[in-house]
Order: structure tokens, then sequence, then C-alpha cells
């Protein structure tokens, strides 16, 4: 899919103006010319003049370029598959991932999208399940993330 260069100026805009009407309620620092607020505002007045050159930009070539085309894959039940299990997949972590746990969830996440990628299945499973383990072990031990244990409460690592 390809869209104009207008629309994605367009929303670049409103992320920028959004961070603009955010960043208006962070604190002053006494004293100091500058706060927490300077270098969120600089990358978000960067957001605008960087959608507003596109906007124009996609104006421009509106005549030669439509709003929206669709690419090939759109037409590919496989793919389209691919995409429905990854925004799933998505929606099925931020669900369950509190509820079942980190480790469970992922392992089912990553066992899905790798079965659509036609991966075999004895290696599709050996690999969620190891990079799962591995991400845990990243974010938990090394990171100090609080991942959700779930169903796995009560057992200690």
């Amino acid at each position: 899919m390809k869209l104009n260069d207008a629309v994605f100026g367009a929303l670049l805009m409103l992320l920028g103006a959004a961070v603009l009407a955010a960043i208006q309620h962070y604190p002053k620092i006494p004293g100091q010319p500058v706060g927490p607020a300077l270098f969120p505002g600089l990358i978000a007045a960067g957001l605008c003049v960087c959608g507003a050159l596109l906007v124009a930009t996609g104006l421009r070539q509106r005549a030669e370029q439509p709003w929206l085309t669709w690419d090939d894959w759109v037409h590919s039940p496989r793919h389209v598959l691919g995409l429905v299990v990854l925004v799933g997949s998505i929606v099925f972590y931020i669900l369950a991932s509190e509820p079942l746990g980190f480790l469970p969830t992922a392992a089912i996440v990553l066992l899905a999208l790798l079965l659509v990628l036609r991966v075999r299945v004895p290696i599709a499973i050996a690999v969620a399940i190891v990079a799962t383990l591995l991400v845990h072990f990243a974010f938990y031990k090394l990171l100090r993330v609080p991942l959700p244990w779930g169903v796995l409460k009560g057992v200690a690592w």
C-alpha cells in the first residue's frame, strides 16, 4: 500500500502538534532558561516542519500519484493472513500478558508468527521457546524490566 506523501505529512504534523500540546504542562526549572520541554519541543517542531514539507510535496504530486494505491500483496491470501496474525498477536499480547504471563504469551505469539512464515513445526517450537527465554533473561534479569508472571507467579527464578 502506498499513501500519498500529503497523508503522512498530515500525520506527522498531528503528532508534532500533540507533542507540543503535551509539553506545555511540563514543569519549569527555576533559574534555568531550558527545561524538560526543550528537546521534545524541538523534535515536535521538526516533525511539524517535515510534515508541512511532505504535505506540500504530496499536493504537488497528486496529479500523478493517487492518495492510495494497493500493492500486489493485498491480493495474496498468505500475506493477508500474515498481517492478520501480526495484528492479532499484538492484541493477544496486550490482553493476555497480565493474566497468562510473559513467558507463555510470548511463546504463543512467536510460535504463531513463525508458523505463518512457514517455518517447520519442530523448529518453530524450539525457536519460540529459546527466543522467549532469551528475551525474558535480557529484559527481566539484565535490564530489570518487570515482566508479568501470570500463571507462573509461584515459580521462583
